[in-house]
């Protein structure tokens, strides 16, 4: 099985820091990503939007919060979608003051683009472009979806979010860094987190071929 990011990005892939085509590479059928570490922030401090994504944190997508150093950690599971093309599952755990909490999405690639489904039951989709700078992974949306009765409604350009990944090597730290950033026309910035943390491939059940997907 081969990766959705190797599938998008084609040979810039190969431009990735070391350390990081770890990290978006496959992870092998019989195998599981794991990693750990700490938010410097996660969520958004303007509590007026505290309600909205209120709407989202049942189906494990955003958290109605604001908090600084969040430990967490990241499993990634290799997927195997209906039509056979990869896709990557992974749960965020984030250890918030007095609970957990845990978000859930699922990325692959579609039309050659890397499209990710974001929550359990899927609540929304976003489509990225996605580029290679100075050895770290930059994904910005160019369409986002609301899933309404099990079908995608696009959000027009003017009122849909927008959402910057930016992922690197941090050699101070000798870790991988991970920023996101959710802005919205109008509004501005909505949510955010963004930290360092370490990862690794362990081995899982023998013989395990991943999930499938629909």
């Amino acid at each position: 099985m081969t990766s959705p990011y190797r599938v998008a990005l084609g040979s810039a892939f190969d431009e990735l820091h070391p350390r990081l085509r770890t990290y978006f590479d496959a992870v092998p059928a019989d195998a599981v990503g794991e990693g750990s570490g700490e938010f410097d922030a996660v969520g958004t401090p303007r509590r007026w939007l505290w309600p909205l994504l209120a709407a989202f944190a049942p189906a494990h997508v955003l958290f109605p919060v604001w908090e600084r150093r969040v430990p967490f950690t990241v499993r990634n599971r290799p997927v195997v979608r209906r039509d056979g093309s990869p896709a990557v599952a992974a749960e965020r755990v984030f250890a918030l003051r007095g609970r957990t909490v845990t978000m859930v999405d699922e990325i692959g690639v579609e039309g050659g683009a890397l499209v990710d489904r974001l929550g359990r039951p899927e609540r929304a989709v976003a489509r990225f472009a996605a580029s290679v700078r100075d050895g770290g992974l930059r994904l910005r949306s160019t369409a986002v979806w609301l899933v309404v009765a099990g079908r995608r409604v696009r959000l027009p350009r003017a009122i849909a979010p927008v959402v910057v990944l930016t992922e690197r090597w941090d050699e101070a730290a000798s870790r991988q860094h991970v920023s996101i950033i959710v802005t919205a026309p109008v509004i501005g910035r909505l949510y955010q987190y963004s930290g360092r943390f370490r990862y690794g491939i362990g081995m899982g059940p023998h013989g395990q071929e991943g999930e499938r997907s629909s």
